[in-house]
């Protein structure tokens, strides 16, 4: 063998390593933000189920619920009830409508069966509800009060990623964490729209 054929046969050793490694790189990269959405899709997933009971339970308390344990509790426990809402209205002597509005409560069904039902979440787990997607272990931050806004006192809650997976969330202190809700604003939407 001369050397040509020994240093082509190495350059093409090194072509073929160097390619693989270029596409090992472009692969796990791809592959890693794959990974972060599919575990994002699950905590907005979990953050709309949270939001939908908070919503629950301030319509059966007045305000939001500041603890997983309230909520827990209340899911587990806690009624929605059911009510028709009828309008009639009466056409009066001098051309003017009268509108009468009667509320009539049908019955009750427990927050569990309402919202979280087997066919709408085949595989729900209460103790796994407020546990964060691809963290450990790590629970949702909670938070409830009561702000002034206009001179009026309103509920506002939100509910946070307290670890997020995606590298761009983690910037200056979670700022873009996944959460849904809001401290400062009466909002039930979530930041990932």
């Amino acid at each position: 063998m001369n050397l040509t054929k020994v240093l082509s046969f190495v350059f093409l050793l090194g072509a073929l390593a160097l390619g693989y490694f270029l596409w090992k790189g472009v692969d796990d990269v791809v592959e890693a933000e794959k990974r972060i959405a599919l575990i994002e899709g699950a905590v907005i997933e979990k953050l709309q189920m949270l939001r939908d009971a908070q919503l629950a339970y301030e319509a059966s308390n007045g305000k939001y619920a500041s603890t997983w344990d309230s909520l827990k509790t209340f899911i587990q426990e806690g009624e929605i009830w059911l009510i028709q809402r009828t309008e009639t209205t009466k056409l009066l002597d001098y051309g003017k409508e009268e509108t009468t509005v009667t509320f009539d409560t049908l019955g009750s069904v427990p927050v569990i069966d309402s919202l979280f039902n087997e066919r709408k979440f085949p595989d729900f787990d209460l103790d796994k509800l407020a546990v964060v997607p691809g963290s450990g272990g790590k629970q949702f931050e909670f938070f409830a009060d009561k702000i002034e806004r206009n001179s009026y006192m309103i509920n506002v809650f939100e509910i946070r990623d307290p670890a997020p997976i995606n590298p761009e969330r983690r910037l200056n202190n979670n700022e873009k964490a996944l959460r849904v809700g809001s401290r400062t604003d009466a909002s039930t939407e979530g930041n990932w729209k």
